[in-house]
């Protein structure tokens, strides 16, 4: 494992591209939330301030998940964007509150990274020479200057605000559960909009044994109109029915997502679950399950800097494969940090192997209004704008049966609507297959 604090990723020139919360006592939780009562979320956006009445039993329930959640920390970090940080002692943390790993031991010995199948890219040939250079991304806590000590895990502390802008105690740190498009072909991806979910991705086919993914993804920070909407640019490792209650997806990458972090910031992200999101898993570490190994890599901290407009251009890798010694689905980030890693107990397809990959963004469209949002995919931009404008996945490789990875090359796109959000895919020597994709949501022909 990598000893860098930093996560890493590379920075490059627009020009040289080719195309925890101490808990108050329960009264004064009471008297602030009865009496004051409305709160603002922390955002320029001009969101809708939410007043709330809350009942005494209802912030009994709150503090008694939150007290579940948030383990003692052996020490506490304060993160300028005002995110609580709690190194954990990684034995402690949630993730084996999970009945299913009762037994089981945090797995010590490293997996075994996949082996790079495809030859070196000759970076001299042709257009697709480009100058680089490797900077280094933060996550925003890093620079209080403190760090988790050995043997500790960092969490994000969960509050009675991040709960409460949820739809419920149940639904909190959780996706909607979807519903099912009965005009879907059969071998498309798991993607429906009767729920005003809204792609642009790619994907595989559906009859090959896939053992991982990777992809390096262009951060953005897109606007968001509605608290209940989110932007997310992620990889999904899928398995099971489609059409059924027995999905299994692993899914990582950034979202911006007013309701859940209470800001608007861009943030590392995991998803899990065992039964097509209805009641397994939940972001993050809000739940128990991902066991994580890494002390300087916060699940659910911000991510900084980020892409700007036609100038510096930042981006995060993400390696997601099955260990084949044990079995256990582990996550890198960056350059061969390993965070941990969701244990195969958790699943059931997944427990073998995954049947579709998926990259790309996904927005939710309340239509408030009754108008299509103007929450941002991506950049906030089209596809055809290409580098430095639209944002990108990059060097899309595939994970196989003898842990081997591999550059894609058949894959397929899907955007529902593309003149609110779109997607283009193409391939050179040294971003291997890459597609630009997003889009600004609401616009004259997206009304």
């Amino acid at each position: 494992m990598a000893s860098n604090a930093y996560i890493i990723a590379n920075k490059r020139a627009v020009s040289s591209h080719p195309h925890r919360q101490p808990h108050l006592p329960l009264l004064l939780l009471l008297f602030s939330l009865l009496f004051i009562g409305k709160f603002d979320l922390v955002s320029a956006l001009n969101y809708t301030k939410y007043t709330r009445k809350v009942s005494n039993l209802r912030l009994q329930r709150i503090q008694k998940h939150l007290e579940k959640i948030n383990k003692p920390a052996v020490i506490t970090i304060e993160s300028p964007d005002g995110d609580i940080i709690d190194c954990v002692h990684k034995r402690k943390q949630p993730a084996l509150d999970h009945p299913l790993l009762k037994k089981h031991k945090i797995q010590r010995v490293a997996p075994e990274m996949p082996k790079v199948k495809t030859l070196k890219r000759d970076e001299g040939s042709g257009d697709s020479k480009r100058k680089e250079g490797e900077d280094l991304i933060w996550q925003m806590w890093h620079r209080n200057g403190t760090r988790c000590p050995k043997g500790t895990v960092p969490i994000r502390r969960s509050t009675t605000r991040d709960v409460l802008r949820a739809k419920s105690l149940f639904h909190f740190g959780k996706k909607q559960s979807t519903t099912i498009n009965p005009t879907r072909r059969a071998d498309a991806p798991d993607v429906v909009s009767s729920n005003g979910h809204e792609h642009a991705i790619a994907y595989t086919g559906t009859s090959q044994e896939v053992y991982g993914a990777k992809a390096t993804i262009n951060v953005w920070d897109p606007s968001i109109q509605e608290v209940n909407e989110f932007s997310l640019s992620q990889i999904w490792i899928l398995s099971g029915s489609f059409d059924g209650s027995d999905l299994n997806s692993i899914e990582a990458g950034w979202q911006v997502s007013p309701e859940l972090y209470g800001d608007s910031r861009p943030r590392l992200f995991t998803y899990w679950t065992s039964d097509s999101y209805q009641a397994t898993g939940c972001y993050n570490l809000l739940c128990a399950g991902f066991v994580q190994t890494n002390s300087r890599i916060a699940i659910g901290a911000a991510i900084s800097p980020v892409s700007q407009y036609d100038a510096n251009q930042y981006d995060i890798t993400i390696l997601i494969w099955k260990d084949p010694k044990l079995g256990n689905w582990w996550m890198g980030f960056g350059d061969n940090n390993l965070v941990g890693y969701w244990p195969a107990e958790l699943f059931t397809h997944l427990a073998d192997h995954a049947t579709m990959v998926e990259w790309g963004g996904e927005v939710v469209n309340s239509r408030a209004n009754g108008k299509h949002t103007s929450t941002e995919m991506g950049s906030g931009h089209f596809a055809e704008d290409g580098f430095g404008k639209s944002s990108y996945f990059r060097n899309l490789e595939l994970v196989d049966a003898d842990n081997s990875l591999s550059s894609v090359h058949d894959i397929s796109t899907l955007a529902e609507n593309t003149n609110c959000y779109n997607i283009k895919n193409s391939y050179n020597n040294e971003w291997g297959t890459y597609f630009y994709y997003g889009g600004p949501g609401n616009n004259p022909q997206c009304p």
